[in-house]
Protein backbone atom coordinates (compact mmCIF):
# COMPACT_ATOMS: atom_id res chain seq x y z
CA UNK A 1 0.00 0.00 0.00
CA UNK A 2 1.54 3.38 -1.24
CA UNK A 3 4.67 1.33 -2.12
CA UNK A 4 5.01 -0.09 1.58
CA UNK A 5 4.89 -3.44 2.92
CA UNK A 6 2.53 -3.67 5.86
CA UNK A 7 2.62 -6.19 8.48
CA UNK A 8 -1.28 -7.64 8.40
CA UNK A 9 -2.97 -11.34 8.55
CA UNK A 10 -5.16 -13.22 6.36
CA UNK A 11 -8.21 -14.23 8.29
CA UNK A 12 -10.08 -17.01 6.96
CA UNK A 13 -13.20 -16.62 9.11
CA UNK A 14 -15.11 -19.15 7.15
CA UNK A 15 -13.70 -22.03 6.07
CA UNK A 16 -16.50 -23.67 6.02
CA UNK A 17 -17.04 -21.93 2.45
CA UNK A 18 -14.51 -23.90 0.96
CA UNK A 19 -11.15 -23.06 0.40
CA UNK A 20 -8.85 -23.06 -3.33
CA UNK A 21 -5.14 -23.11 -3.44
CA UNK A 22 -3.58 -22.70 -6.25
CA UNK A 23 0.25 -22.47 -7.18
CA UNK A 24 3.05 -23.86 -10.07
CA UNK A 25 5.29 -26.53 -8.57
CA UNK A 26 7.73 -24.77 -5.89
CA UNK A 27 5.31 -21.88 -5.44
CA UNK A 28 5.16 -22.53 -1.60
CA UNK A 29 1.39 -23.73 -1.83
CA UNK A 30 2.08 -26.56 1.12
CA UNK A 31 4.29 -25.01 3.16
CA UNK A 32 2.54 -21.34 3.54
CA UNK A 33 -0.92 -22.35 3.21
CA UNK A 34 -1.87 -26.43 3.34
CA UNK A 35 0.45 -27.27 6.42
CA UNK A 36 -0.81 -24.26 8.21
CA UNK A 37 -4.77 -25.56 7.66
CA UNK A 38 -3.67 -28.61 8.80
CA UNK A 39 -2.25 -27.53 12.58
CA UNK A 40 -4.56 -24.69 12.79
CA UNK A 41 -7.54 -26.85 12.46
CA UNK A 42 -6.36 -29.47 14.96
CA UNK A 43 -5.43 -27.23 17.16
CA UNK A 44 -9.18 -25.34 17.14
CA UNK A 45 -10.73 -29.02 17.61
CA UNK A 46 -11.48 -30.20 13.59
CA UNK A 47 -11.48 -33.64 13.06
CA UNK A 48 -9.96 -34.25 9.96
CA UNK A 49 -9.69 -36.23 7.06
CA UNK A 50 -6.46 -35.60 4.62
CA UNK A 51 -5.18 -36.82 1.59
CA UNK A 52 -1.21 -37.08 1.42
CA UNK A 53 -0.14 -37.58 -2.48
CA UNK A 54 3.49 -37.36 -0.94
CA UNK A 55 2.89 -39.45 1.73
CA UNK A 56 4.09 -39.04 4.73
CA UNK A 57 4.92 -35.36 4.59
CA UNK A 58 1.45 -34.10 5.45
CA UNK A 59 0.61 -36.86 7.56
CA UNK A 60 3.75 -36.14 9.67
CA UNK A 61 2.63 -32.76 10.36
CA UNK A 62 -0.86 -33.72 11.54
CA UNK A 63 0.28 -36.40 13.76
CA UNK A 64 2.71 -34.57 15.50
CA UNK A 65 0.80 -31.35 15.79
CA UNK A 66 -1.98 -33.75 17.54
CA UNK A 67 0.75 -34.91 20.14
CA UNK A 68 1.13 -31.02 21.22
CA UNK A 69 -2.47 -30.01 20.81
CA UNK A 70 -4.83 -32.89 21.75
CA UNK A 71 -6.22 -30.44 24.65
CA UNK A 72 -8.41 -28.84 21.97
CA UNK A 73 -11.12 -31.89 21.59
CA UNK A 74 -14.34 -32.56 23.84
CA UNK A 75 -12.64 -35.83 23.42
CA UNK A 76 -9.37 -36.87 22.13
CA UNK A 77 -9.41 -38.12 18.31
CA UNK A 78 -7.72 -41.38 17.25
CA UNK A 79 -5.05 -41.06 14.61
CA UNK A 80 -5.55 -43.73 11.79
CA UNK A 81 -3.44 -44.25 8.46
CA UNK A 82 -4.07 -45.46 5.21
CA UNK A 83 -0.67 -46.68 3.66
CA UNK A 84 -1.07 -49.28 0.69
CA UNK A 85 2.97 -48.97 -0.07
CA UNK A 86 3.66 -50.69 4.22
CA UNK A 87 0.88 -52.29 5.00
CA UNK A 88 2.81 -53.16 8.57
CA UNK A 89 2.25 -49.10 9.35
CA UNK A 90 -1.37 -48.85 8.42
CA UNK A 91 -4.12 -49.27 9.71
CA UNK A 92 -6.92 -51.85 8.17
CA UNK A 93 -10.57 -50.55 5.94
CA UNK A 94 -13.13 -51.47 4.53
CA UNK A 95 -14.64 -49.29 2.30
CA UNK A 96 -17.52 -50.94 1.46
CA UNK A 97 -18.56 -52.56 4.79
CA UNK A 98 -22.12 -54.37 5.33
CA UNK A 99 -23.25 -51.49 7.58
CA UNK A 100 -22.42 -48.14 5.80
CA UNK A 101 -24.12 -50.16 2.53
CA UNK A 102 -28.08 -49.55 2.91
CA UNK A 103 -29.38 -49.98 -0.58
CA UNK A 104 -28.19 -50.95 -4.16
CA UNK A 105 -27.44 -47.14 -5.08
CA UNK A 106 -24.76 -47.60 -2.59
CA UNK A 107 -23.44 -50.34 -4.23
CA UNK A 108 -23.29 -48.96 -7.50
CA UNK A 109 -21.86 -45.39 -6.39
CA UNK A 110 -18.75 -47.61 -5.06
CA UNK A 111 -18.99 -49.43 -8.24
CA UNK A 112 -18.99 -46.08 -10.53
CA UNK A 113 -15.59 -44.71 -8.14
CA UNK A 114 -13.61 -47.06 -8.17
CA UNK A 115 -14.25 -47.46 -12.40
CA UNK A 116 -13.67 -44.05 -12.84
CA UNK A 117 -10.54 -43.69 -10.79
CA UNK A 118 -9.60 -46.56 -13.27
CA UNK A 119 -10.58 -45.41 -16.31
CA UNK A 120 -10.03 -41.36 -16.09
CA UNK A 121 -11.76 -40.33 -20.02
CA UNK A 122 -14.53 -42.04 -18.83
CA UNK A 123 -15.69 -39.31 -16.82
CA UNK A 124 -16.29 -37.40 -20.32
CA UNK A 125 -18.21 -40.58 -21.54
CA UNK A 126 -21.06 -40.74 -18.77
CA UNK A 127 -23.99 -43.09 -19.98
CA UNK A 128 -22.27 -44.43 -22.79
CA UNK A 129 -23.09 -48.45 -22.98
CA UNK A 130 -19.27 -49.68 -22.74
CA UNK A 131 -19.60 -47.38 -19.72
CA UNK A 132 -22.44 -48.15 -17.68
CA UNK A 133 -22.12 -51.57 -18.34
CA UNK A 134 -18.88 -52.85 -16.25
CA UNK A 135 -20.26 -50.33 -13.67
CA UNK A 136 -23.81 -52.33 -13.74
CA UNK A 137 -22.51 -55.53 -13.41
CA UNK A 138 -19.30 -54.78 -10.65
CA UNK A 139 -22.48 -53.11 -8.58
CA UNK A 140 -24.53 -56.09 -9.08
CA UNK A 141 -21.36 -58.02 -7.42
CA UNK A 142 -20.66 -55.82 -4.63
CA UNK A 143 -25.06 -55.84 -3.72
CA UNK A 144 -24.68 -60.15 -4.05
CA UNK A 145 -22.08 -59.67 -1.30
CA UNK A 146 -23.70 -57.32 0.81
CA UNK A 147 -26.79 -59.64 0.57
CA UNK A 148 -25.01 -62.83 0.96
CA UNK A 149 -24.99 -64.23 4.36
CA UNK A 150 -25.31 -60.82 6.03
CA UNK A 151 -22.41 -59.13 4.60
CA UNK A 152 -19.87 -61.67 5.85
CA UNK A 153 -17.60 -61.25 2.41
CA UNK A 154 -18.69 -57.68 1.69
CA UNK A 155 -15.25 -56.55 0.86
CA UNK A 156 -13.21 -54.98 -2.27
CA UNK A 157 -10.65 -57.86 -2.49
CA UNK A 158 -14.01 -60.44 -2.94
CA UNK A 159 -15.87 -58.58 -5.36
CA UNK A 160 -13.16 -59.07 -7.47
CA UNK A 161 -12.03 -62.19 -7.42
CA UNK A 162 -15.82 -63.13 -7.29
CA UNK A 163 -16.16 -61.09 -10.99
CA UNK A 164 -13.19 -62.81 -12.06
CA UNK A 165 -14.72 -66.29 -11.89
CA UNK A 166 -16.42 -67.35 -15.39
CA UNK A 167 -19.66 -65.60 -15.93
CA UNK A 168 -21.37 -69.22 -16.87
CA UNK A 169 -20.58 -69.65 -12.99
CA UNK A 170 -21.89 -65.88 -11.34
CA UNK A 171 -25.02 -65.24 -13.52
CA UNK A 172 -26.98 -68.14 -12.37
CA UNK A 173 -26.06 -67.38 -8.82
CA UNK A 174 -26.98 -63.37 -9.08
CA UNK A 175 -29.76 -63.60 -10.64
CA UNK A 176 -31.27 -65.84 -7.98
CA UNK A 177 -32.02 -63.02 -5.95
CA UNK A 178 -34.89 -60.94 -6.75
CA UNK A 179 -33.15 -57.65 -6.51
CA UNK A 180 -30.85 -58.77 -9.21
CA UNK A 181 -32.82 -59.99 -11.83
CA UNK A 182 -33.87 -57.29 -13.21
CA UNK A 183 -30.68 -55.09 -12.75
CA UNK A 184 -29.09 -58.30 -14.61
CA UNK A 185 -31.32 -58.49 -17.07
CA UNK A 186 -29.56 -57.05 -20.37
CA UNK A 187 -26.22 -59.24 -19.30
CA UNK A 188 -28.47 -62.08 -19.34
CA UNK A 189 -30.52 -61.28 -22.40
CA UNK A 190 -27.34 -61.42 -24.12
CA UNK A 191 -26.13 -64.46 -23.20
CA UNK A 192 -29.17 -66.11 -23.67
CA UNK A 193 -29.73 -64.58 -26.94
CA UNK A 194 -26.31 -65.92 -28.45
CA UNK A 195 -24.54 -62.30 -28.32
CA UNK A 196 -21.11 -63.48 -27.12
CA UNK A 197 -18.96 -61.06 -28.37
CA UNK A 198 -20.99 -58.66 -27.19
CA UNK A 199 -21.40 -60.17 -23.74
CA UNK A 200 -18.00 -60.70 -23.23
CA UNK A 201 -17.00 -56.95 -24.15
CA UNK A 202 -19.00 -56.32 -21.49
CA UNK A 203 -17.14 -57.83 -18.95
CA UNK A 204 -13.99 -57.41 -20.09
CA UNK A 205 -14.84 -53.72 -19.90
CA UNK A 206 -14.62 -54.54 -16.15
CA UNK A 207 -12.25 -57.09 -15.47
CA UNK A 208 -9.38 -55.83 -17.62
CA UNK A 209 -9.36 -52.23 -15.26
CA UNK A 210 -10.02 -53.99 -11.94
CA UNK A 211 -7.39 -56.74 -12.27
CA UNK A 212 -4.95 -53.68 -12.11
CA UNK A 213 -5.76 -53.74 -8.44
CA UNK A 214 -5.19 -57.15 -7.45
CA UNK A 215 -2.80 -56.83 -5.11
CA UNK A 216 -1.67 -58.36 -2.06
CA UNK A 217 -1.13 -54.79 0.14
CA UNK A 218 -4.00 -53.55 -0.78
CA UNK A 219 -6.02 -56.90 -0.28
CA UNK A 220 -4.98 -56.83 2.88
CA UNK A 221 -5.67 -52.95 4.12
CA UNK A 222 -9.18 -53.32 2.21
CA UNK A 223 -10.51 -56.45 3.86
CA UNK A 224 -11.00 -55.84 7.31
CA UNK A 225 -11.97 -52.83 9.73
CA UNK A 226 -10.33 -51.83 12.31
CA UNK A 227 -12.58 -47.89 12.22
CA UNK A 228 -15.09 -46.90 10.51
CA UNK A 229 -15.31 -43.63 8.19
CA UNK A 230 -17.46 -41.53 10.28
CA UNK A 231 -14.66 -39.42 10.85
CA UNK A 232 -16.77 -36.26 12.92
CA UNK A 233 -18.50 -38.73 15.11
CA UNK A 234 -18.58 -36.90 18.63
CA UNK A 235 -18.52 -40.37 20.67
CA UNK A 236 -15.26 -41.03 18.78
CA UNK A 237 -13.47 -38.16 16.00
CA UNK A 238 -10.61 -39.22 14.12
CA UNK A 239 -7.52 -38.37 12.30
CA UNK A 240 -7.42 -39.89 9.23
CA UNK A 241 -4.16 -39.66 6.75
CA UNK A 242 -4.38 -42.09 3.40
CA UNK A 243 -1.48 -41.81 1.84
CA UNK A 244 -0.54 -41.86 -2.27
CA UNK A 245 2.52 -43.04 -4.11
CA UNK A 246 3.18 -40.84 -6.86
CA UNK A 247 5.05 -44.29 -8.67
CA UNK A 248 1.63 -46.11 -8.31
CA UNK A 249 -1.01 -43.34 -8.56
CA UNK A 250 -3.15 -44.64 -10.72
CA UNK A 251 -3.62 -47.93 -9.32
CA UNK A 252 -3.64 -46.78 -4.85
CA UNK A 253 -5.43 -43.34 -6.21
CA UNK A 254 -8.56 -45.30 -7.06
CA UNK A 255 -8.76 -47.42 -3.90
CA UNK A 256 -8.25 -43.75 -2.41
CA UNK A 257 -10.88 -42.30 -4.41
CA UNK A 258 -13.18 -45.23 -2.93
CA UNK A 259 -12.69 -43.95 0.59
CA UNK A 260 -13.08 -40.64 -0.53
CA UNK A 261 -16.76 -40.68 -1.92
CA UNK A 262 -17.56 -43.14 1.16
CA UNK A 263 -16.42 -40.33 3.77
CA UNK A 264 -18.14 -37.51 2.55
CA UNK A 265 -21.44 -39.38 1.99
CA UNK A 266 -20.75 -40.20 6.09
CA UNK A 267 -19.09 -37.02 7.37
CA UNK A 268 -21.91 -34.60 5.23
CA UNK A 269 -24.53 -34.97 8.30
CA UNK A 270 -26.35 -32.76 10.36
CA UNK A 271 -25.14 -33.40 14.43
CA UNK A 272 -21.88 -33.77 13.37
CA UNK A 273 -18.06 -32.26 14.70
CA UNK A 274 -16.63 -29.71 12.92
CA UNK A 275 -14.68 -31.59 10.21
CA UNK A 276 -11.96 -30.76 7.71
CA UNK A 277 -11.29 -32.29 4.63
CA UNK A 278 -7.73 -31.37 3.01
CA UNK A 279 -7.14 -32.33 -0.53
CA UNK A 280 -3.47 -31.61 -2.02
CA UNK A 281 -3.02 -31.97 -5.36
CA UNK A 282 -6.31 -33.04 -6.33
CA UNK A 283 -5.91 -33.84 -10.14
CA UNK A 284 -4.27 -37.14 -8.94
CA UNK A 285 -7.56 -38.75 -7.73
CA UNK A 286 -11.24 -38.80 -8.86
CA UNK A 287 -13.19 -37.13 -6.10
CA UNK A 288 -17.16 -38.21 -6.91
CA UNK A 289 -19.57 -35.55 -5.17
CA UNK A 290 -16.83 -33.20 -5.08
CA UNK A 291 -18.98 -30.28 -6.54
CA UNK A 292 -21.95 -31.28 -4.31
CA UNK A 293 -19.82 -31.25 -1.23
CA UNK A 294 -18.51 -27.56 -1.26
CA UNK A 295 -21.96 -26.62 -2.18
CA UNK A 296 -24.03 -28.43 0.85
CA UNK A 297 -21.21 -28.77 3.27
CA UNK A 298 -21.41 -25.33 4.85
CA UNK A 299 -24.61 -26.16 7.50
CA UNK A 300 -23.19 -29.10 8.45
CA UNK A 301 -19.87 -27.47 9.35
CA UNK A 302 -17.29 -29.27 7.05
CA UNK A 303 -13.95 -27.38 6.03
CA UNK A 304 -12.80 -28.50 2.39
CA UNK A 305 -9.57 -27.35 1.13
CA UNK A 306 -8.17 -28.42 -2.42
CA UNK A 307 -4.93 -27.97 -3.38
CA UNK A 308 -3.30 -28.29 -7.21
CA UNK A 309 -1.61 -26.15 -9.76
CA UNK A 310 -4.13 -25.16 -12.52
CA UNK A 311 -7.59 -24.56 -13.56
CA UNK A 312 -6.52 -27.05 -16.64
CA UNK A 313 -5.53 -29.87 -14.81
CA UNK A 314 -9.11 -29.59 -13.26
CA UNK A 315 -10.81 -29.54 -16.55
CA UNK A 316 -8.73 -31.89 -17.82
CA UNK A 317 -9.73 -34.74 -14.75
CA UNK A 318 -13.30 -33.39 -13.82
CA UNK A 319 -14.72 -32.18 -17.55
CA UNK A 320 -15.55 -28.72 -18.26
CA UNK A 321 -18.97 -28.46 -16.21
CA UNK A 322 -17.99 -30.28 -12.93
CA UNK A 323 -14.33 -27.94 -13.31
CA UNK A 324 -16.76 -24.61 -13.49
CA UNK A 325 -18.80 -25.39 -10.48
CA UNK A 326 -15.69 -26.20 -8.22
CA UNK A 327 -14.22 -22.85 -9.27
CA UNK A 328 -17.39 -20.58 -8.99
CA UNK A 329 -18.81 -21.94 -5.52
CA UNK A 330 -15.29 -21.79 -3.19
CA UNK A 331 -15.27 -18.74 -1.13
CA UNK A 332 -11.37 -18.36 -0.13
CA UNK A 333 -8.91 -18.71 -2.72
CA UNK A 334 -5.17 -18.57 -2.25
CA UNK A 335 -3.04 -18.44 -5.56
CA UNK A 336 0.89 -18.88 -5.96
CA UNK A 337 2.43 -18.10 -9.36
CA UNK A 338 -0.12 -19.43 -12.14
CA UNK A 339 -0.04 -18.43 -15.86
CA UNK A 340 -2.08 -18.38 -18.71
CA UNK A 341 -6.11 -19.05 -18.50
CA UNK A 342 -5.94 -19.49 -14.73
CA UNK A 343 -3.95 -16.12 -14.04
CA UNK A 344 -6.75 -14.37 -16.56
CA UNK A 345 -9.62 -16.27 -14.51
CA UNK A 346 -8.10 -14.97 -11.23
CA UNK A 347 -7.63 -11.63 -12.42
CA UNK A 348 -11.21 -11.23 -13.51
CA UNK A 349 -12.52 -12.84 -10.20
CA UNK A 350 -10.57 -9.89 -8.36
CA UNK A 351 -12.12 -7.12 -10.00
CA UNK A 352 -11.32 -3.84 -11.52
CA UNK A 353 -10.58 -0.68 -9.67
CA UNK A 354 -10.73 2.88 -11.08
CA UNK A 355 -7.10 4.19 -11.68
CA UNK A 356 -5.99 7.81 -12.35
CA UNK A 357 -3.73 7.53 -15.74
CA UNK A 358 -1.08 10.83 -16.29
CA UNK A 359 -0.11 11.40 -20.11
CA UNK A 360 2.39 13.94 -20.79
CA UNK A 361 2.99 15.56 -24.61
CA UNK A 362 6.12 18.04 -26.31
CA UNK A 363 5.97 19.25 -28.71
CA UNK A 364 8.47 22.58 -29.82
CA UNK A 365 5.78 25.37 -28.56
CA UNK A 366 4.02 23.83 -25.45
CA UNK A 367 4.13 20.60 -23.05
CA UNK A 368 0.34 19.91 -22.35
CA UNK A 369 -0.45 17.31 -19.45
CA UNK A 370 -4.15 15.20 -19.48
CA UNK A 371 -4.93 13.24 -15.98
CA UNK A 372 -7.65 10.53 -17.45
CA UNK A 373 -9.58 7.97 -14.99
CA UNK A 374 -9.89 4.34 -16.13
CA UNK A 375 -11.20 0.67 -14.62
CA UNK A 376 -8.14 -1.51 -14.93
CA UNK A 377 -7.50 -4.88 -13.27
CA UNK A 378 -6.73 -4.87 -9.31
CA UNK A 379 -4.37 -7.58 -10.00
CA UNK A 380 -3.34 -7.78 -13.56
CA UNK A 381 -2.80 -11.67 -15.03
CA UNK A 382 0.78 -10.21 -15.72
CA UNK A 383 1.80 -10.35 -11.81
CA UNK A 384 0.10 -12.73 -11.13
CA UNK A 385 1.85 -14.73 -13.45
CA UNK A 386 5.35 -13.36 -12.31
CA UNK A 387 5.04 -14.14 -8.38
CA UNK A 388 8.03 -14.99 -6.57
CA UNK A 389 7.93 -17.98 -4.18
CA UNK A 390 5.97 -17.53 -0.80
CA UNK A 391 3.95 -14.44 -2.57
CA UNK A 392 0.26 -15.11 -2.79
CA UNK A 393 -2.61 -13.14 -4.07
CA UNK A 394 -6.24 -14.12 -3.53
CA UNK A 395 -9.56 -13.15 -1.43
CA UNK A 396 -11.37 -14.77 1.38
CA UNK A 397 -15.26 -14.69 2.76
CA UNK A 398 -16.68 -13.41 5.74
CA UNK A 399 -19.57 -13.81 7.65
CA UNK A 400 -22.39 -11.60 8.19
CA UNK A 401 -21.05 -10.58 12.20
CA UNK A 402 -17.64 -10.78 10.83
CA UNK A 403 -17.06 -8.55 8.49
CA UNK A 404 -14.29 -8.32 6.09
CA UNK A 405 -13.91 -4.77 4.50
CA UNK A 406 -10.38 -5.78 2.66
CA UNK A 407 -11.24 -9.29 1.51
CA UNK A 408 -8.75 -9.05 -1.48
CA UNK A 409 -4.74 -9.36 -0.63
CA UNK A 410 -1.87 -9.87 -2.10
CA UNK A 411 1.27 -10.68 0.48
CA UNK A 412 3.45 -12.53 1.33
CA UNK A 413 2.90 -15.13 3.92
CA UNK A 414 4.93 -15.20 6.44
CA UNK A 415 5.36 -18.58 7.98
CA UNK A 416 5.81 -18.99 11.82
CA UNK A 417 8.78 -22.10 11.39
CA UNK A 418 9.42 -22.52 14.74
CA UNK A 419 5.74 -23.33 15.85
Amino acid sequence: YKKKWNRGWINVVNPFRATIVLGTPGSGKSYAVVNNFIKQQIEKGYSLYCYDYKYPDLSTIAFNHLLKHSDGYKVKPKFYVINFDDPRRSHRCNPIHPDFMTDIADAYESAYTIMLNLNRTWVQKQGDFFVESPIILFAAVIWFLRLYQGGKYCTFPHAIELLNRRYEDIFPILTSYPELENYLSPFMDAWLGGAQEQLQGQIASAKIPLSRMISPQLYWVMSDSEFTLDINNPDEPKILCVGNNPDRQNIYGAALGLYNSRIVKLINKKGKLKSSVIIDELPTIYFKGLDNLIATARSNKVAVCLGFQDFSQLVRDYGDKEAKVVMNTVGNIFSGQVVGETAKQLSERFGKVLQKRQSISINRQDVSTSINTQMDSLIPPSKISGLTQGMFVGSVSDNFKERIEQKIFHAEIVVDSAK
